[in-house]
């Protein structure tokens, strides 16, 4: 559908901040349980703790959608799944493509939650042969000569990318030539855009990583040491120097050595 290319949702425009932006999905996400819990209104401050944000700041990126609540009442939470998914450009059909369908992309193939939040997977596409025609989720996966038609044909402005990293960018270049103005990045690897593509990346390692490190500062907490000194395993076993924990490099960088046992 033509509209899905051309149409941008307001809340730039309108100079709502981005991180307003990036709390909104959240707070929609603790409205929807509460509408369909049948729960009328709420107040700022249990809608910021199912959010996980404080009340303050939930009000005031309320108050750039218009929307303040009322004194002794609270939000009404059926208004605000509305204005949020208007906000959001949710209240409309946004044809979506996924781009690889290795165990990752078929998992994104089969998440229920994209068509009840306003999008359509339109087509899977792979570069394998041998997946051509093979129903994943319902869809028959198609091939990626066909890439720049279906973008086409199906009006998508949105592509999903869960290639490996030495596809993605060749990848994305393609979908951004046919037309497509958002990715949303699975493939491990950062890609480059021309101005006016958004690009969102979402890298588990890299959060995992960042968990390891707040894991690392709660063990040296509880053994008494500094932040900046490296905790012990809690295995027991000594920690090894950053050279020793480096084997080899791999593909998509430096791979542990294995540990003889």
């Amino acid at each position: 559908m033509a509209t899905g290319r051309t149409h941008r949702p307001a809340t730039r425009s309108r100079g709502i901040p981005e991180a307003t932006v990036a709390r909104l999905p959240l707070y929609l996400r603790a409205l929807t349980a509460l509408s369909e819990r049948s729960v009328p209104t709420v107040s700022s401050e249990e809608l910021a703790t199912a959010a996980g944000v404080n009340s303050a700041k939930l009000r005031k990126d309320f108050s750039y959608l218009g929307s303040y609540g009322t004194r002794g009442v609270g939000y009404d939470v059926e208004y605000l799944v509305y204005q949020i998914s208007r906000e959001l450009g949710l209240t409309q059909d946004w044809p979506v493509v996924i781009v690889g369908i290795g165990n990752l992309g078929a998992a994104l193939a089969n998440y229920g939650g994209f068509a009840s939040r306003g999008f359509r997977v339109a087509a899977l596409i792979d570069a394998d042969p041998a997946m051509a025609g093979k129903p994943v989720a319902g869809l028959p996966v198609r091939h990626t000569d066909e890439l720049e038609s279906i973008i086409t044909d199906n009006g998508v402005s949105i592509g999903v990318i869960a290639t490996p990293a030495g596809a993605a960018q060749q990848v994305c270049d393609r979908l951004v030539a046919a037309g497509v103005t958002s990715i949303l990045n699975f493939a491990p690897t950062v890609l480059s855009v021309p101005e006016g593509v958004d690009v969102r990346k979402v890298d588990l390692s890299i959060e995992l990583q960042i968990l390891a490190f707040h894991e690392q500062r709660k063990a040296g907490e509880e053994s008494g040491q500094t932040a900046t000194t490296p905790a012990q395993p809690r295995t027991g076993a000594p920690a090894r120097t950053a050279a020793a924990a480096v084997g080899r490099k791999g593909p998509e960088g430096d791979v542990p050595a294995v540990m003889p046992a």
